[in-house]
């Protein structure tokens, strides 16, 4: 249960974002599907609504170089919007929207939480794909699917095993 089959918009998104990622040269990238979507191509099942998240880089960073990319290959620009993060609100994450070719897709960031005594929010800083895995609420929404190598990670080592 370990492999996942992508659809033609799938292939074809996923090598868009192999390419975006690829022409950003120093600034190196670890572009991966996280979540449900992983969860539900595992289970054979449709999802548009794929989430990435990025280890080095903000979801509207990595947005806006997609639409560099994108405006240079002659393409039409994807419309983003940000939500930018509000504590106050539990929004603890910002998260770029970009719908591509009719693909829902949110860019963010891989994040570390840790909490104060004092307090039940969490402080929120970039992390790693190891700490972003630990963090989410079940292992099978800790399952990744990194893009450019085309695997699923299972950094709890429990996801592909809970999702049997």
């Amino acid at each position: 249960m370990s492999g996942i089959d992508l659809n033609e918009e799938e292939r074809r998104l996923f090598d868009l974002l192999r390419s975006v990622a690829r022409g950003l040269g120093d600034k190196q990238v670890e572009v991966r599907c996280a979540g449900g979507w992983v969860r539900d191509k595992l289970l054979g099942r449709g999802s548009d609504d794929i989430d990435i998240a990025l280890d080095t880089m903000s979801g509207e960073e990595f947005a806006n170089h997609l639409n560099e990319y994108l405006t240079s290959h002659g393409e039409q620009r994807a419309n983003v919007a940000v939500i930018r993060s509000n504590p106050d609100q539990s929004k603890h994450l910002e998260t770029a929207k970009v719908k591509y070719q009719g693909i829902e897709i949110d860019f963010v960031n891989l994040r570390s939480e840790s909490y104060a005594s004092t307090s039940r929010i969490p402080e929120i800083e970039f992390g790693t794909a190891e700490e972003d895995a630990v963090r989410r609420d079940f292992t099978i929404n800790a399952l990744f699917y990194n893009i450019g190598q085309g695997n699923v990670e299972d950094l709890t080592g429990k996801g592909l095993e809970d999702l049997r």
